[in-house]
């Protein structure tokens, strides 16, 4: 029987209080009551494209800012994401994706590495979008990137529309993701290093 890839993780602060679900052998559901409008939907583009059940509440202190909330529910993303993947046994480690959006186009690689280390090469035409602040996708990814070990390069090869850039940049997110968590049947028991771990 095929172990379950799930967790439950809450993670609760002075500045907010975050709730996330994570299922990686899902069927792309989300469920998402941030606070923070486009983060929703941009979550919804990595639970989609990623085929990762994923729920997300957070109640944050967006009275000041959106940094807070922002940045926490990559914290605790991340940290489910490192509890549900488990000791990685199989999994291909390794995800690559290049996503199209009219004229934007991005790439995301990631390796579950145990090692944290974030690349983030994405220039955006202007500061925000809507009444959203494209500077905290990068605390978003960096909260991630630490809490679930991982490695992540964020590149966006072009583009001119804010929007569009960031959706190129979460749904190769995800797809990248869903490569890397896929199970390799070959190597089905298999820590996939030459160190004989992930950790």
């Amino acid at each position: 029987m095929k172990p379950s890839r799930q967790a439950a993780v809450q993670r609760k602060t002075l500045e907010t209080r975050v709730r996330v679900r994570v299922d990686l052998d899902g069927s792309g559901q989300g469920k998402f009551e941030t606070g923070v409008p486009f983060l929703d939907h941009m979550l919804d583009q990595v639970a989609r494209h990623g085929v990762i059940d994923l729920e997300v509440e957070a109640e944050g202190d967006l009275h000041i800012d959106a940094h807070h909330t922002v940045e926490d529910i990559g914290i605790t993303l991340g940290m489910a994401f490192a509890e549900a993947v488990g000791d990685k046994k199989g999994i291909y480690r390794y995800g690559h994706a290049y996503v199209p959006l009219d004229e934007a186009l991005s790439r995301v690689v990631v390796d579950f590495s145990g090692r944290p280390g974030l690349v983030y090469e994405v220039d955006f035409p202007r500061a925000m979008i809507g009444r959203f602040d494209v500077d905290l996708l990068r605390e978003f990814f960096q909260g991630f990137v630490n809490h679930a070990q991982v490695t992540l390069h964020v590149d966006n090869l072009r583009g001119r529309n804010a929007h569009h850039i960031a959706e190129t940049v979460f749904k190769a997110f995800g797809r990248a993701l869903r490569m890397a968590l896929s199970v390799d049947e070959r190597r089905a028991s298999e820590v996939p290093s030459t160190k004989g771990t992930l950790v």
